[in-house]
């Protein structure tokens, strides 16, 4: 079977994608793309990179996503990065908090495209790895379609060919973080025409999709015929992580068997004894697992389990097993 040329990732979000949720997706997705948290181009050059940009060379393909507004910093940030081995490198351009205001990124550069472009250029010179933007469809007063466009024509006269759409403006004032994700109205169809009137771009879309079927409602063509390149996944992705067991046959089109959530858990296993054994808590790591058996019988018990059990001292796999034997035993009273 032929994979279609779709991309299919999930979403960078904050506190949320570290490396250890990174490696649990790994495990149920082989294709999909995988976004590290957003790591200011500052944090980059002056903290602790061990922290901030460690990964499991099992996590590939695995994008950084870079926070920042000064083109030098974001082309030696990203040249660090690309060092490292990610595969993308990508510029925050829709991240409403006030933190990220007050650092003249994020969202608030949806009214700069000029200096985006210049951002992206810098980086792109500076790396021989794909740069990309993540952006929103406007800020504030801003008319979405004139905003839109020209941030995306601006950063394609640099160069860059590859845009994460977040079909929704961020509201800077008025509305916090978390209400940007849900108030401002989607207008998918505005992603639809910029694809449409940009056809050599490579435009994905981000922003309320809530499965995997969803996501490919999207990549089918639209009614003006024109198929979006690519999906993010969001919170979708991370409360209910078994949706990415059959992206790579239905996205991809690999002619490869759909992975179960007990085979995921199970495969995981082995990166969290790497992992206990290193000396991080088991809770750091299955606090991304909760959501894996979402709607199967036991799967209360399996939250509650890794929730209270993994919190405490010395604990290990034990837990994730009684965790899975929970569902089991759940299933198996179900069908008798």
């Amino acid at each position: 079977m032929t994979a279609p040329a779709h991309r299919l990732s999930v979403a960078p979000m904050m506190d949320w994608t570290d490396r250890h949720c990174r490696a649990f997706h790994r495990a149920l997705t082989k294709r999909a793309l995988l976004y590290t948290e957003m790591v200011t181009a500052e944090a980059v050059l002056h903290g602790d990179r061990e922290r901030l940009l460690g990964f499991d060379a099992m996590e590939h393909p695995v994008a950084l996503q870079l926070g920042g507004s000064e083109p030098t910093k974001l082309a030696r940030a990203a040249r660090i990065g690309a060092d490292l081995g990610y595969d993308e490198i990508n510029l925050n351009v829709g991240c409403p908090s006030d933190r990220v205001q007050s650092g003249r990124f994020g969202a608030c550069l949806m009214r700069e495209p000029a200096l985006v472009a210049d951002c992206m250029a810098a980086m792109g010179a500076a790396v021989n790895v794909p740069v990309t933007v993540k952006c929103r469809i406007g800020v504030d007063e801003q008319e979405p379609e004139g905003a839109l466009f020209a941030l995306v024509d601006a950063c394609a006269a640099a160069g860059v060919t590859t845009f994460v759409v977040h079909a929704r403006k961020a509201w800077l004032q008025g509305l916090s973080p978390k209400e940007n994700r849900d108030v401002p109205p989607l207008d998918y169809g505005l992603v639809r025409r910029l694809k449409a009137e940009r056809p050599e771009l490579t435009i994905c879309l981000n922003g309320g999709v809530p499965s995997l079927e969803a996501a490919l409602d999207h990549l089918a063509p639209g009614a003006d015929g024109v198929p979006l390149d690519g999906v993010m996944l969001g919170r979708a992705a991370y409360h209910e992580p078994a949706l990415l067991g059959s992206a790579d046959r239905e996205v991809f089109g690999q002619d490869v068997a759909d992975v179960d959530a007990f085979e995921a858990v199970e495969a995981h296993k082995s990166y969290l004894a790497a992992r206990l054994a290193e000396g991080v808590p088991l809770a750091a790591m299955t606090r991304h697992m909760l959501g894996v058996m979402h709607g199967r019988p036991g799967a209360r018990a399996f939250r509650r389990i890794l929730t209270v059990e993994a919190i405490r001292s010395g604990a290990g796999l034990e837990v994730v097993d009684r965790a899975l034997d929970a569902v089991r035993e759940a299933e198996a009273r179900r069908a008798a």
